[in-house]
This record gives C-alpha cells, sequence and structure tokens, in this order.
C-alpha cells in the first residue's frame, strides 16, 4: 500500500457500514479520503475520528442518485486535491419489493442507487484519471448476489442491480484494456455484511429471522479487501474477488 500514500480516493456511502470502514482503512494507510453521502453529521463525525492517521478524510455531502452532486463533487477534487486516483462504488441500498406487485419507486431507487450513480460516478472518475496519466484503481462493491439468484423471496430488482454491477465492471475492464490503459478495475463481491442495510428487511419476520440466523462478514473485513486488491502490484488485476463468512451457505 506504499505506493499509494498520499493519493486520493473516492469513496460513496462513506457515512457508516462498510463505506465508513474503508474510509477509515485508506486514511490509517496515508492515503487523502473523499467521503460522499448524504448524511453530513455523520462523516464529520467520521472525520473528527480519523484526524490523527498518517491520511486525511475529506467530509463532502453529496447525493449519489443526483448526478448535479456528483459533478460537484468531483468539481471540488479537481479544485482541492487536483485528481483522484483511488474510486470505491460502494454506496448501494437494498429494499424487499417482489416484481410481481412491489412498488414501481422502490424499483426506481434500486436501480438509481446501486446501477446509474455507479455509472456515472465512475465516469466523472475516470475523466480525472484519464487527465493525470491515465493510472488509477476502479473498485466496485458488488455482492455475491451479483453473480447468482438463490431463493431469496422480495428481491428481484436487487438481485437485478447486482448483476449489472458485475456486467458493468467487466465491461469496463474491457473498454481500458483496449485503450492500453493503466487503469485497473475490481469487482468485490462479499456475502452477508452487518450492517444497517440488513435492517430493511425486519418487517419481512421469515426473512429477519434467515438474516437473524446466517453467518456474517464484518464490514472491517470488506475494507481489508479493498486494501489488499490496491496493494497488489500494478501487473496483477484482481477482477472479481468474492469474499463470504465461514459456515454461509
Amino acid at each position: 500500500m506504499n505506493r499509494w500514500c498520499g493519493k486520493v480516493a473516492f469513496v460513496t456511502g462513506a457515512s457508516a457500514g462498510i463505506g465508513a470502514a474503508i474510509a477509515a482503512k485508506l486514511v490509517e494507510d496515508g492515503l487523502q479520503v473523499v467521503g460522499v453521502a448524504r448524511r453530513l453529521d455523520k462523516l464529520q463525525e467520521l472525520a473528527s475520528k480519523l484526524q490523527n492517521f498518517p491520511g486525511k478524510f475529506h467530509p463532502l455531502q453529496a447525493d449519489v442518485t443526483a448526478e448535479e452532486d456528483i459533478i460537484k463533487a468531483f468539481e471540488w477534487v479537481r479544485g482541492h486535491l487536483g485528481t483522484v486516483h483511488v474510486l470505491v462504488n460502494n454506496a448501494g441500498i437494498a429494499k424487499p419489493a417482489s416484481l410481481i406487485d412491489g412498488p414501481s419507486e422502490i424499483f426506481r431507487k434500486i436501480l438509481d442507487t446501486n446501477v446509474l450513480a455507479l455509472t456515472i460516478t465512475t465516469k466523472e472518475a475516470l475523466k480525472l484519471m484519464r487527465e493525470n496519466g491515465d493510472e488509477g484503481h476502479v473498485i466496485h462493491v458488488n455482492s455475491v448476489a451479483g453473480h447468482r439468484v438463490t431463493d431469496v423471496p422480495l428481491m428481484n430488482v436487487y438481485f437485478a442491480s447486482k448483476h449489472a454491477v458485475t456486467a458493468l465492471a467487466e465491461t469496463l475492464r474491457l473498454d481500458l484494456r483496449r485503450e492500453g490503459s493503466k487503469i485497473r478495475v475490481t469487482s468485490l463481491s462479499p456475502g452477508l455484511v452487518e450492517t444497517d442495510i440488513i435492517r430493511c428487511f425486519d418487517a419481512d419476520e421469515q426473512l429477519a429471522k434467515v438474516i437473524e440466523l446466517a453467518p456474517k462478514l464484518h464490514p472491517e473485513d470488506i475494507a481489508n479487501a479493498v486494501a489488499y486488491v490496491l496493494g497488489t502490484p500494478p501487473h496483477v488485476q484482481v477482477t472479481e474477488l468474492t469474499i463470504r463468512p465461514t459456515g454461509s451457505l
């Protein structure tokens, strides 16, 4: 990780859970981390906890589902830090809804957050990476749900959104390879992680019980995985890393 010391990372969904853990790990490793989320108070709390580490955390309020917010965030990065070297697309949501009779506003929210926001953030980050040496690393926090559909109720659109992330990571890798770019792409696919996101299933008693009993990863496990893929030498590209809790199905 030494070669990333002093470099700039942009982490979405950084106010809690996996995003906060990734931001903290990168700051500990000496990076300048721009943490983006809607809850500025949570970002500022995290910034206060990370004051005595080699890197620095820059809290930036933005809604990743609003394209103008994403563009303004990267304009801030350009003006204050010059460029971005690492993008971690972590922001994501999981809301239970059946494709048979679920509300379309939930479908739209999942796709806007998990897919469209990721594409726009990636595009804006790549602009800066390519302007400044065509070197960097794009990491999509995906899910095991992005590789296989399992018999879990009310997850139709969530599964679809994560399959889209898998496709977007691989097609981007192919596009960059075609251009001879040095920018690397990683899809990082955890199993169940103990975060606030799983609380959205509490209303469904059966599903909540399954989640309660299932083995879980911790956000720090995913942060360590991000550090691992970044720490591989430039000639190594970890295109897909799947992480499951021991004992999971």
